[in-house]
């Protein structure tokens, strides 16, 4: 019993909370913002304890009691495995959708109507996996820790960090950021911080980071990421402050798969982004956030994406 607080931490704590004060109410009591994740959420950590569904649940379901039951163990479970837990309405439904598969498509329409949801239709369609093998012109793959919000400039250029244990790092630490980790671990151990701070500039300075990820100190390699493809307009533009929030809910606490073509002349890597087996890009087009940059990029299956957007 000692462990339910921890678990309902984990089940609502990636989930943007609702605001009572701000915003209005989706029908499940939730914020509009953020219609139904966190209300699945706690309803999920009430069932674990009373095993009981919600009131109200069976207006919009036509199978019995037992039959939703069954429902809300198979997404307590699934819940559970995902890595990280769905924070949008978004991945919420296709969560919901995803694990209820073969069930009445009436229950799982009205299940996600009771939080407000997105209905399958109002979905966008996305390609799922990787590409099997990697594309032409790829130079390397970087395989990212967790991204920050904070970490993205706009809707097409994003920072991203990679551990140094990762084998192609490794070989490559400066030393002096090597020295400059181990003194500042040893200096934070002594409490002397305004030292660890100045190490950790040094690092900062030399292009790395220390970063607190689950409770362990990682350090990693800093990379600006100029996501190939596409073009965003500019967080000061029109729908530029909506593409940039798009990119954020996409990549936002997930690892990442990055495919490097090269370099622009900013210095950034230009490359692709895969991200639970979703491809950024696409989705960012198919949003209609972002258009082909064709002056760089003649993928036909891209021009196809933008052309179905645009209809």
């Amino acid at each position: 019993m000692d462990m339910k607080p921890d678990w309902l931490g984990f089940l609502c704590g990636h989930c943007c909370k609702p605001s009572a004060d701000s915003e209005s109410l989706g029908p499940h009591g939730v914020s509009a913002a953020n219609v139904g994740v966190s209300a699945l959420a706690q309803d999920l950590f009430h069932f674990e304890i009373t095993s009981q569904v919600p009131e109200g649940l069976s207006k919009h379901a036509v199978s019995s009691k037992k039959a939703q039951a069954n429902w809300y163990k198979k997404l307590l479970d699934a819940w559970r495995e995902a890595k990280p837990p769905p924070k949008t309405p978004e991945e919420t439904s296709r969560l919901i959708i995803q694990t209820l598969k073969g069930h009445k498509k009436a229950d799982v329409e009205g299940l996600l109507a009771f939080y407000g949801l997105p209905l399958p239709h109002n979905l966008v369609e996305i390609s799922a996996g990787v590409p099997p093998s990697r594309p032409q012109g790829v130079k390397f793959e970087l395989q990212t820790l967790p991204v920050d919000a904070k970490a993205v400039a706009d809707g097409d250029t994003i920072t991203v960090y990679v551990s140094t244990t990762d084998p192609r790092e490794s070989s490559s630490v400066p030393r002096d950021v090597q020295v400059a980790a181990i003194q500042r671990s040893e200096a934070r151990a002594k409490r002397n911080y305004a030292e660890a701070d100045a190490l950790h500039q040094k690092i900062i300075d030399a292009g790395y980071r220390v970063l607190h990820i689950q409770n362990e100190e990682i350090l990693a390699r800093k990379y600006r990421i100029r996501l190939s493809g596409i073009d965003a307009p500019e967080s000061a533009m029109p729908y530029g402050k909506e593409a940039k929030e798009e990119l954020t809910k996409i990549v936002q606490g997930k690892c990442l798969r990055v495919l490097v073509y090269g370099e622009d002349r900013y210095g950034r890597c230009v490359g692709d982004i895969y991200c639970n087996g979703i491809f950024a890009q696409e989705l960012m087009l198919k949003k209609g956030l972002a258009w082909h940059y064709t002056a760089y990029d003649k993928r036909p299956e891209l021009e196809k994406v933008t052309i179905l957007a645009r209809k």
